[in-house]
Parts: structure tokens; C-alpha cells; sequence
């Protein structure tokens, strides 16, 4: 799956939730913050770990400081379910920095800090 660039991945977004307004579908907008270390070079690294998680339909996008993924028709088990893959991967990946990230999501019931080194 490509990553989208930003703008792209707003444009895109917004049709996907007119679209699942209309057919009554289940959208999950995660958002994956890196809070320490350097973000805009973690968000590249975070984004390549959570690829291989999200189907061909579903978004990835990234900004200076951010991983958007957007989870299309997937109800709030199949998100957790999702959800728990990406954060066990960023568990155990070894960053080249010590990272403290923010994973923030309804389906992910809170939001959860990931500490990984």
C-alpha cells in the first residue's frame, strides 16, 4: 500500500466518510504520534512498520509528526483486532532512537503510550 501525502490523504478521507455516512459503514481514524526522539524521522520508520497491517483498502498517510491510518468497513472488533497487530509491532521493533508513542483511537479504547527503545 502507498503512503499518501497529507493533502491527498485529507482529500480522500472526506469522501470515505461521506461515503460511509451514506452506506451506514464503520470508519476508525487511528493516529500514531511519536512524542520523543525525532518525529519527522520516526514517522517514516512507524509507517513503514504498520504498512503490512492494513489492508489494500484502508489509508496510510503521514505528516511532520504523524501516522494517520484510516481502517475502512472494519466494525470495532475487526479494528482492535487491527489495532493490537500495530501496537505489538511497535512493541518490539528496536528503534534507532528511544521513542514514547501516542497510539489514539475509539477502537483502541483510550489511548495507549507504547514505550519502545
Amino acid at each position: 500500500m502507498a503512503v499518501l501525502p497529507h493533502e491527498t490523504f485529507e482529500f480522500v478521507l472526506a469522501n470515505e466518510l461521506k461515503r460511509a455516512v451514506r452506506s451506514q459503514n464503520f470508519v476508525t481514524l487511528v493516529m500514531i504520534q511519536p512524542r520523543t526522539g525525532e518525529p519527522a524521522n520516526a514517522v517514516d520508520e512507524i509507517a513503514r512498520l504498520v504498512n503490512p497491517e492494513l489492508r489494500e483498502t484502508d489509508l496510510l498517510a503521514v505528516d511532520k509528526d504523524t501516522v494517520w491510518m484510516v481502517l475502512l468497513d472494519a466494525d470495532l472488533q475487526n479494528s482492535t483486532r487491527v489495532i493490537e497487530r500495530v501496537m505489538s509491532r511497535l512493541e518490539h521493533y528496536q528503534f534507532t532512537v528511544p521513542l514514547d508513542i501516542d497510539v489514539i483511537s475509539p477502537a483502541a479504547v483510550a489511548a495507549r503510550r507504547v514505550p519502545v527503545v
